[in-house]
């Protein structure tokens, strides 16, 4: 139980610095995707890394590769991850995907109803929610410096 707590406090550190202070619950996802519905209850049990982004989002075409990489390396021990789409025209998105490689689901919410329930303050935006369903990061941006505290938050919530 000891190494559990500490566990779940090293996570707590390491999320403080990426936007969260304690393990929060998230609205539920239920979108159309590139191979079928994406329904984010039905990922629980999973470390889930929850990513908006559009077409004409500039960090969003660097995040992608590096999304691909932490899937692969990641997949194994439960990471899920989900990248959601807000372009109002699907045509702008496929154009955007036909140029990543993308290993991971991909959602569609036009309308924003889904990024308005996540309360998006930046693009990209980024989420990480642990295998209970709750929240414990977040991240605006995506930035070269970030990506090691972003895989180590991920690593230690796998490992929970």
């Amino acid at each position: 139980m000891k190494s559990i707590n500490y566990l779940v406090a090293v996570i707590l550190f390491a999320c403080v610095s990426l936007g969260v202070t304690a393990a929060t619950d998230v609205p539920n996802i239920k979108l159309p995707g590139q191979n079928g519905e994406v329904n984010l209850e039905k990922l629980r049990g999973k470390v889930v890394y929850l990513d908006f982004w559009a077409s004409w989002c500039k960090p969003c075409i660097k995040s992608f590769p590096w999304m691909a990489k932490m899937k692969t390396a990641y997949q194994d021990q439960g990471l899920e991850i989900v990248a959601v789409n807000l372009d109002k025209d699907r045509k702008m998105a496929d154009a955007f995907l036909r140029k990543v490689d993308v290993n991971f689901k991909i959602a569609y919410d036009p309308d924003g109803d889904t990024a308005n329930q996540y309360k998006l303050r930046g693009m990209p935006s980024s989420f990480l929610i642990g295998r209970d369903g709750k929240l414990y990061a977040t991240h605006i941006g995506f930035r070269d410096k970030d990506k090691p505290k972003i895989e180590q938050a991920i690593k230690q919530l796998l490992k929970l």
